[in-house]
């Protein structure tokens, strides 16, 4: 980097008593140097004030637990009573939407996928959450605490399943759905919102989990089946007595795959961020739009 060099037109006489420090900068550079740093630091300060206005501003809403009870190993059914906030209630509008919630002394907010179906939130006034209890977690405080506890929440954000793109079903008969641990969650709230499962001629969803003592909705699947949605297992570390599917959800599926019309197939996907990327990758490379893979992120 070349440096300025400055030259002074006139001898300078300097007294005894001068204090003189040279600059190789004109003092016009100087000035335009400390004004453009001071700027810097007012912009840095106000970006900093903007950023803290701008989490104020999100609206936390006082709420009962109204219920809370084991799901599964390390899993919990949390439930929580929106009832006296109606706009809690109608801002769940799309399966796959999810919420902040705080608990007292917590170090900072958890984002929770809803699990229960929209028509829930107005027809009860609930909204309901299958929550992995993981250490140190504000989870695991939510999982701790009792019925009738107060916790904060936001109302639901994010644009959900859009269920748009793989319709209508008579176009799109073949739906895939794939989800590991907790993310059956807002899967529950996809099949139990209706997406017109029973008009398609194929719909599985591969749900994936350690063994059966982790798997959270055992009790729903008759009726998941009942509409449509073929349930597929699959246990990454089953006892000897399985005979169902083993392994990983995106190589139980690579294994069957059986995919008649890629042009009419749909996908949606929730859970572990791997599973995701394969999981699309075999369905990309089979001829699946990506357009019609959806998440909920």
């Amino acid at each position: 980097m070349s440096v300025l060099s400055f030259t002074p037109l006139h001898p300078i006489t300097l007294h005894s008593h001068a204090h003189f420090s040279p600059s190789p900068f004109p003092m016009s550079i100087l000035r335009r140097f400390n004004l453009n740093f001071t700027n810097h630091r007012l912009r840095r300060r106000f970006a900093t004030v903007s950023a803290a206005v701008r989490q104020d501003t999100t609206v936390w809403t006082p709420a009962p637990l109204s219920e809370i009870e084991p799901a599964a190993e390390s899993l919990f059914h949390v439930t929580i009573d929106v009832s006296d906030a109606p706009d809690l209630a109608t801002s769940h509008t799309r399966a796959g939407q999810y919420l902040q919630l705080k608990v007292a002394n917590s170090p900072k907010p958890s984002f929770l996928a809803i699990a229960s179906p929209p028509k829930l939130a107005i027809s009860r006034g609930v909204f309901e959450f299958l929550v992995k209890s993981v250490a140190g977690s504000t989870a695991e405080a939510l999982c701790a605490l009792k019925k009738g506890d107060v916790v904060e929440i936001t109302q639901a954000m994010g644009n959900g399943f859009d269920i748009s793109r793989i319709d209508p079903p008579e176009k799109f008969g073949t739906v895939l759905v794939f989800a590991t641990g907790s993310g059956i969650s807002p899967i529950r709230s996809l099949i139990e919102s209706g997406f017109g499962a029973g008009k398609r001629s194929d719909v599985r969803v591969y749900y994936g989990a350690r063994n059966l003592q982790r798997m959270a909705y055992q009790d729903r699947f008759k009726d998941w089946e009942s509409s449509g949605v073929k349930i597929v297992p699959v246990l990454s570390q089953p006892d000897d007595t399985w005979t169902g599917e083993s392994g990983f959800v995106q190589a139980a599926f690579k294994r069957a795959k059986e995919i008649s019309n890629p042009l009419s197939t749909g996908a949606v996907l929730c859970g572990q961020k791997e599973m995701a990327e394969e999981v699309t990758s075999i369905l990309v490379a089979d001829g699946v739009s990506a357009e019609k893979i959806l998440k909920n992120f």
